[in-house]
């Protein structure tokens, strides 16, 4: 994947990533989206396709956290209050358990798809300037941190599922 320069560029990478994946979920078998068969994000930890999803709606979450805390003039902790960036299976591990709750698979794809749509709604308020006219977060901008944590992750995501499903009897 090209690293996105632009807005537009960021907007055709978030949707054509999560295009991709939408295509991966619709082959999950719902009786199986919550048995943990797929290593988790921690060492030594396992995860389920519903997990795996968990994960994208925790970051999606917080990339709309920040901007709304930025937005409200509240500080924003990295990457999450209680958190740091060599703690992200810790961080995975608790998307697991705030997710944890929604046992219909439909349900947790309806979620993905209207956390999404929020998402690019926030990227197409910001201009090219406040995406990529400097740092917003240590070194980065504000682009590339929205697509660390949106497109990238889908990329990730739909690979997994794609080797998981691969695992699966023939049905």
């Amino acid at each position: 994947m090209t690293v996105p320069a632009g807005k537009a560029a960021l907007l055709a990478a978030m949707r054509d990533e999560y295009r991709r994946l939408s295509a991966v979920l619709a082959r999950v078998p719902p009786e199986r989206a919550f048995a943990q068969e797929m290593d988790g994000h921690a060492k030594g930890s396992r995860m389920s396709a519903a997990d795996l999803m968990a994960y994208l709606l925790g970051w999606q979450a917080l990339v709309l956290k920040w901007h709304r805390l930025e937005r409200d003039g509240l500080p924003m902790d990295f990457p999450d209050t209680g958190y740091r960036w060599n703690q992200l299976g810790l961080l995975a591990q608790k998307f697991y358990r705030d997710y944890g709750d929604v046992d219909d698979w439909a349900r947790l794809c309806a979620m993905l798809d209207d956390s999404q749509r929020q998402v690019e709604a926030l990227v197409e308020s910001y201009s090219d300037e406040a995406l990529y006219g400097g740092p917003w977060y240590d070194k980065w901008t504000r682009g590339r941190m929205i697509q660390f944590n949106t497109a990238s992750p889908c990329r990730n995501a739909r690979g997994r599922l794609a080797a998981w499903l691969k695992t699966l009897p023939a049905g």
